[in-house]
């Protein structure tokens, strides 16, 4: 649980954490769509670049921002090894049966897994730049137009605000949990495979009463606090674009269109 880092908070007085979040929210759909635009390495060279330079802006210590890489790690080697193992190509390296090793089938595997790697980064990196309350507001603010036709835009906004809070609190309570069985005397760190599955059941019983009970008391919370969601509720920090948002827009918009030209004028590899 500890590898989890989607969702916690890293405050610091930098560029990217000054950054409007709905400028955030662009900046990461252009960059996610760049990844997959890229057929190439030199695409992706230039992708990886663009994050590194935003982790350096955010003066984030790049230990901490490759740590979410290892939530992944099962994916990526499944991922790799299945497009290793089945994608064909011209020069095959060896085949046996219906698996097939293959030049082409490396490169694949290769740049997929580069870009599930940055992917993950680059969505870890705006929770760690942007508090649970400011990607509320983003998202609540992009998704305005979507009230026009009676869509519960500050609802989802909320429920995502609330479920982002709730990431580091479980990960704490999934601890307290531990302990209290360790205290009791129950083995959860031996065995093999199915002897640890079954140690997740006095875990995973106990976690859910108690997300159940922060969830009715925070209803009764709202409630005693006469919470009306959206209706004439008016907002403390007004969001506002400035001159860091425009920086942030004119390397996405680069970062596009390099991506775009390197697609037409240099083949993909496999």
């Amino acid at each position: 649980m500890k590898d989890v880092t989607f969702g916690q908070y890293y405050p610091r007085d930098s560029f990217v954490h000054r950054l409007d979040p709905r400028m955030k929210f662009v900046f990461l759909i252009v960059y996610i769509v760049a990844i997959f635009v890229a057929t190439n390495f030199y695409g992706i060279a230039a992708c990886a670049l663009v994050l590194a330079a935003v982790i350096v802006a955010a003066r984030i210590p790049f230990g901490k921002v490759l740590r979410s890489i290892r939530g992944i790690l099962v994916l990526l080697l499944f991922t790799a090894l299945l497009n290793v193992l089945f994608v064909e190509g011209e020069t095959v390296y060896a085949q046996w049966w219906i698996f097939v090793i293959s030049k082409e089938g490396l490169l694949f595997a290769a740049l997929l897994c580069v870009r599930l790697v940055l992917l993950v980064l680059c969505s870890s990196m705006l929770t760690f730049t942007t508090t649970p309350v400011a990607l509320t507001d983003g998202v609540e603010s992009l998704l305005t137009p979507l009230k026009w036709i009676r869509f519960p835009v500050h609802a989802l906004a909320l429920v995502m605000s609330i479920a982002l809070r709730m990431i580091p609190v479980l990960m704490d309570e999934v601890d307290r949990i531990k302990n209290a069985q360790r205290a009791r005397g129950a083995d959860l760190d031996g065995g093999g495979l199915i002897k640890k599955i079954g140690t997740t059941i006095p875990i995973l019983v106990p976690l859910v009463l108690s997300a159940l009970r922060r969830a009715e008391e925070l209803g009764d919370a709202m409630d005693a606090r006469c919470y009306m969601g959206d209706k004439h509720r008016t907002k403390y920090k007004k969001l506002r674009f400035g001159w860091r948002d425009l920086v942030a827009l004119l390397v996405g918009a680069a970062l596009m269109t390099g991506v775009v030209l390197l697609r037409i004028y240099l083949p993909a590899p496999y």
